[in-house]
C-alpha cells in the first residue's frame, strides 16, 4: 500500500495483476485515469492549476437502501464531451486520456465524434484542447495537440497514429512518483513555450 503525501492511497500492483486487469476493456484506462486524479489533486494542493474530472451524465432510475444507497438502475442522459477540464496559467483547457495496448499506435477509433466536435468548439473560443495517450503495455504517456489529432481523425488515411510520429508532434509525460504523471509539464512545452 502506498499513501500519497495528499492522503489519497494508493496500491502497487505486481507487472503481471496489471496485464490481467488491462485486458478487461470495461478497465482499461481506469489506471490512466487514477494517475490523472491524483495529479489533478497535487496541482489543486500546490495551487498550481485547477483541474477536475467532468462527471458521467446519467440519470438515476432506481436506488436500492437496503444496503446504503446503491444505484440499481440508471443511464446516460447524454453523450458525455471530454474527461477532464480547468485552468492552467490564465487559460481554459480541456483534455480527453486515451489508452491503448497497442505497442505500435493510437488508433482513432477510440476517440468519438462528440469528442473531436467538443475540442473543435474549446480550440474555436481559444482554449488549450489535448489528448493524453497512454501505451500501456510499454508504459509510455504523451500529450498530443487536439488540432493534430482532429485532423488526423478526419482526414488521414490511416485509422491511427504511430508512436513515431507522435513522440515527434507530441511530448512525452514524465512519470514520478507524486504526481505519478507530470502532465502540466508536457502542456507547458505545447503551449507555453
Amino acid at each position: 500500500m502506498i499513501r500519497y503525501p495528499n492522503g489519497v492511497e494508493g496500491q502497487v500492483l505486481p507487472k503481471k495483476a496489471e496485464k490481467t486487469n488491462l485486458k478487461n476493456a470495461a478497465n482499461r484506462g481506469m489506471g490512466l485515469e487514477a494517475d490523472i486524479n491524483n495529479a489533478n489533486a497535487y496541482y489543486n494542493e500546490k495551487e498550481v492549476a485547477l483541474i477536475t474530472k467532468r462527471p458521467t451524465p446519467i440519470n438515476i432510475v432506481k436506488v436500492d437502501y437496503t444496503k446504503g444507497a446503491r444505484i440499481t438502475d440508471a443511464y446516460f442522459e447524454h453523450q458525455s464531451t471530454t474527461d477532464y477540464n480547468g485552468i492552467y496559467r490564465g487559460k481554459y483547457l480541456d483534455f480527453e486520456a486515451k489508452s491503448t495496448r497497442s505497442k505500435t499506435s493510437f488508433p482513432l477509433g477510440n476517440i468519438s465524434v462528440h469528442q473531436i466536435a467538443h475540442l473543435r468548439r474549446v480550440l474555436q473560443q481559444g482554449g488549450i484542447a489535448f489528448f493524453i495517450i497512454c501505451f500501456s503495455v510499454i508504459d509510455e504517456y504523451y500529450a498530443i495537440d487536439a488540432r493534430y489529432v482532429i485532423d488526423c481523425f478526419e482526414n488521414a488515411a490511416r485509422k491511427s497514429i504511430t508512436l513515431e510520429t507522435i513522440k515527434k508532434v507530441g511530448c512525452s509525460i514524465r512519470q514520478g512518483f507524486t504526481p505519478r504523471l507530470y502532465y502540466l509539464e508536457a502542456v507547458d512545452q505545447l503551449y507555453f513555450k
